[in-house]
């Protein structure tokens, strides 16, 4: 199969029946969707048609224009089956040279226009099917385009997403379709480590900061522990082929990606414009002379950048909650680590979403937690950090160490914890060493949320809380002052939703409501607006 049967035919290369044959035999390999094997015989008809319209030039000139025509279609076909191979960049090629012979050939308007949308570039994907709409073979279907295009624009200027529906669904049906969404960041300078996301207008809790799609992701089902580690293995070496596969067909992805960092000389790196990673700002570079992919570079970046869609810090809907996944985002890899994060993910589809989990400043760097922080002491912190290949430099560190250095009480405490002191009177013991060691205001948060598992204990236990309950703060003070440092968290709205359920029956009242779903914000983000969708995925409908 291809064009092997052709290349002997060198006698009659150019002429119509040979052009003829391969435009044929191209079609009907393009209409059984073997892509590639339509692209080389394209290709070949493509080079053919050129030869033959410079060779007609003088003398024959009345029969180019139908042999410009075929040289059209072939090129709209061409890209076509670049497209579906992910191949972007030589499928806009291929259009645009299409156009430059027949500027409003319909099916090349109609091939770019989904280009373009694929690229997330929706006005001017707009602007390919408006113009396709004037053509008489233009169908319905250019119109479903048009809106779709529309409502994507519409979604990337103003970040008004909403997922509620689907959540009432029961996540019935397709994967919303989401527009990539970037709010008010730049990137910049980080004291944490290296560049970091900078908010640069204030933000409040659950409001949408970004959208961003996947370079690409793997997901999969894991078993046991052994066949688990094997899968995971996999997964990770079907993850980086498709990386490599998408670097390579797209320069907006390999310029994207090359701007990650590789772990290595971080203070050096450039810092890339935020319009880098803007879809309709960004540029199509046509270059014959591909740079040849640094694999031991990409590997360090994906090691570096890529992200789990199930972690502490994110939260799969839809169907791909029962899988495990892995996936790069760029703009979402900027993001650093801090043991205080202020913003979560909301993975749905391949599309990442990230909300503030808190309030956010202007100025305030943006940040989600790479490990567990609640219920971390400043140790075991450390110890997840160096795993993780990097030393943590955020205040809630700081103030720890100071405090830990400075006070002998703290290592005892801690010693008692680990030799299973009742929970308690461990609590007793920090509310009351608070006093002492003169921890006010949003500092109470910083140690309540490092032993937090001694809270929850108390707070899940009837004996405990009899016990105790008078002699420790409530359960709603202290999980105010956790998530006022830390953000957002699934554990600490289950324990209030519990909390509520229990408590006289399951009745509440609207300023305990209120509480929760501005909590549920935190978590899940304002793209569930409605009430009704939040309390589905809370338990409390």
């Amino acid at each position: 199969m291809g064009g092997e049967q052709f290349e002997k035919q060198e006698d009659t290369q150019g002429s119509p029946e040979l052009l003829q044959s391969l435009r044929s035999k191209a079609t009907e390999l393009l209409l059984r969707e073997e892509w590639e094997e339509s692209i080389q015989l394209y290709t070949k008809f493509i080079d053919l048609s050129r030869s033959q319209i410079k060779k007609l030039a003088g003398s024959d000139p009345d029969s180019i224009p139908k042999l410009k025509k075929s040289l059209c279609l072939a090129l709209c076909n061409r890209a076509e089956a670049r497209a579906r191979l992910h191949d972007s960049s030589e499928a806009m090629r291929d259009c645009d040279q299409a156009l430059e012979i027949e500027k409003t050939h319909f099916k090349t308007l109609l091939c770019k226009g989904k280009v373009l949308l694929g690229l997330s570039k929706y006005s001017s994907a707009l602007e390919c099917f408006k113009t396709a709409l004037l053509d008489p073979q233009a169908s319905e279907s250019v119109t479903v385009y048009m809106e779709k295009c529309k409502k994507l624009e519409f979604q990337a200027k103003t970040g008004a997403f909403d997922l509620s529906d689907w959540i009432l669904s029961g996540f019935r049906g397709k994967t919303p379709e989401l527009a990539e969404f970037i709010g008010s960041t730049e990137i910049k300078r980080s004291e944490l480590s290296g560049r970091g996301l900078f908010a640069t207008k204030n933000i409040v809790v659950g409001s949408l900061i970004l959208v961003t799609k996947a370079v690409a992701t793997e997901r999969g089902i894991l078993g046991s522990e052994v066949s688990g580690e094997k899968a995971q293995m996999v997964m990770w070496k079907n993850f980086v082929e498709e990386v490599t596969k998408s670097v390579r067909k797209c320069d907006r992805t390999r310029r994207l990606v090359s701007s990650l960092s590789t772990g290595e000389e971080e203070d050096s790196l450039e810092i890339p414009d935020i319009s880098l990673f803007r879809p309709e700002e960004a540029f199509e570079t046509y270059d014959d002379a591909k740079q040849d992919l640094d694999m031991e570079k990409l590997l360090s970046i994906l090691d570096v950048n890529s992200l789990v869609e199930d972690a502490v810090s994110a939260k799969v809907i839809g169907k791909n909650k029962e899988y495990y996944g892995v996936g790069l985002w760029t703009l979402a890899s900027f993001m650093n680590h801090s043991c205080l994060p202020n913003a979560r993910r909301l993975h749905v589809g391949d599309y990442a979403i990230v909300h503030a989990s808190r309030d956010i400043k202007a100025g305030e760097e943006i940040t989600s937690a790479y490990y567990d922080v609640l219920s971390s002491p400043l140790e075991k912190r450390k110890e997840m950090a160096e795993s993780w290949g990097f030393s943590c430099k955020c205040s809630r560190c700081k103030f720890e160490s100071v405090l830990s250095v400075t006070n002998q009480e703290i290592r005892e405490f801690e010693m008692g914890l680990e030799r299973g002191v009742d929970a308690g009177n461990a609590v007793y013991m920090v509310e009351e060493g608070m006093k002492r060691w003169k921890v006010k205001g949003k500092d109470k948060g910083l140690l309540r949320v490092s032993y937090w598992g001694v809270y929850e204990e108390v707070y899940n236990s009837e004996r405990l809380m009899r016990r105790w309950g008078r002699k420790v703060p409530t359960m709603e003070v202290v999980v105010d002052s956790v998530c006022e440092v830390i953000g957002s968290d699934e554990r600490l709205l289950k324990m209030l939703v519990e909390g509520l359920k229990n408590k006289n029956g399951g009745c509440s009242n609207i300023a305990e409501m209120e509480k929760i779903l501005k909590l549920g914000k935190g978590v899940y983000g304002k793209v569930v607006s409605k009430k009704k969708a939040m309390k589905t995925l809370l338990g409390l409908e």
